[in-house]
């Protein structure tokens, strides 16, 4: 028998809040977290903005375990911490269950290797932090959450570009209904911020260049999006089965009622232009949720702000949806926090979960002529105050691959 599976914990460490409190704040305060880079020397580059975070290791870690991480794997042990915190769930009695972690992460420690590369290149070998190897690898950030934590579950890294954090908990969503794991960790973690890392993005021409104006430089669905803003940060979930919570008194924010994933096949940057993959990722979770496209309320979009990204969504979303489409809102939340690429996706989950939990729609910021070419109800800056009964989320990523996730109210 299919177990119901609940979201039970969120720990969020983004640019416009840390913890449930301060994302949900930072959600209906609808002012963006878009500002000029100050991480490094940005000139070179066409693109020069990105939601930075103010993140000091030190508030959650011993310093002898923080200078052991590159910042990619202290944000995903952060925010593991905060989840299970916020579930109300210790380490050692998450370990008692069996639980284990999957994190998704587009790029992983590349940016520690990119410091420690000028750090060899100025001074040699002896100049190299030890622990490199250690960092880089996709798998760092799990290895690290499973070791300081104790658990013994299953352990995977995801690195499917930027649905990875989506792809993530999908699949331990999956373990859970499965009955193979009764708790489960799940989410992203992406720490991008690095002068090469960054700029790679800007010369395919991706990255949004309005950099006089920072603040409305990410803005889904409008009509002047010139390209997405990246972000870093992480989310991880608390993933358990509906019997597991109800016994141990958890609350719930939501049931994660289905999932799919999809691939394009077409090409590395842009996406398959009739939307037919997109919208068979969202059918797919429709089907493993059992909801009809009539029962679905809202959809929290990728929304990446890029030319080609946001008419195709909409796009897929008719596909999807079919004559329903017409009723429903649709929203992007990547004018406030950015694009976390592999992050991005458990971050909008968390965010979905809060929506249908607390009975408002999240606005997308910066929408101030929507783009004739995204036909749907695209809720304005502001959020609409509406109680969703059912949503569905999405995440696409580089190379075409799609991920979407079907939740509901409780």
């Amino acid at each position: 028998m299919r177990q119901r599976v609940a979201i039970t914990g969120i720990g969020a460490i983004t640019p416009i809040g840390t913890s449930v409190e301060g994302l949900w704040d930072g959600v209906r305060r609808g002012t963006s977290a878009v500002r000029a880079i100050t991480r490094f020397d940005a000139s070179p580059f066409s693109s020069q903005v990105a939601a930075e975070i103010c993140f000091d290791p030190l508030d959650y870690l011993p310093p002898k375990r923080a200078r052991r991480l590159d910042r990619f794997s202290q944000f995903a042990l952060v925010s593991a911490q905060l989840a299970l915190t916020d579930a109300k769930l210790t380490a050692q009695e998450a370990a008692c269950h069996g639980a284990g972690i999957y994190i998704g992460s587009a790029l992983g420690g590349v940016a520690f290797a990119e410091e420690q590369h000028a750090a060899y290149m100025s001074a040699g070998p002896k100049a190299v932090n030890p622990l490199l190897a250690l960092s880089v690898f996709g798998g760092a950030a799990s290895s690290n959450v499973t070791i300081e934590l104790g658990l013994h579950g299953p352990s995977l890294a995801y690195g499917n570009s930027c649905a990875a954090g989506m792809i993530a908990i999908g699949e331990a969503a999956r373990l859970i209904a499965e009955g193979r794991q009764p708790v489960m960790l799940a989410g992203g973690a992406e720490a991008p911020l690095a002068p090469l890392t960054f700029g790679a993005f800007a010369m395919i021409r991706v990255l949004s260049t309005r950099n006089d104006d920072p603040a409305t430089a990410s803005r889904p669905f409008d009509r002047d999006r010139d390209g997405f803003v990246i972000a870093e940060g992480a989310t991880v979930l608390v993933l358990e089965s509906f019997a597991h919570a109800h016994d141990r008194g958890a609350h719930i924010y939501a049931e994660l009622a289905g999932y799919g994933t999809t691939s394009d096949a077409f090409h590395m940057t842009a996406p398959h232009p009739d939307g037919t993959h997109a919208a068979g990722a969202m059918t797919a979770a429709l089907k493993i949720a059992g909801l009809l496209p009539a029962q679905i309320d809202y959809v929290n979009a990728h929304g990446s702000s890029t030319v080609l990204n946001d008419p195709t969504e909409c796009r897929a979303i008719r596909l999807a949806l079919g004559d329903h489409a017409d009723g429903i809102a649709v929203s992007g939340t990547k004018g406030l926090h950015g694009h976390a690429l592999g992050a991005t996706g458990a971050m909008e989950t968390a965010i979905s979960a809060l929506a249908l939990q607390r009975g408002h729609l999240p606005g997308t910021a910066n929408l101030i002529e929507r783009d004739p070419t995204c036909d749907l109800d695209i809720i304005p800056p502001g959020g609409r105050n509406s109680q969703a009964t059912h949503l569905l989320c999405n995440a696409f990523g580089f190379g075409g691959i799609n991920a979407s996730l079907a939740l509901s109210a409780v």
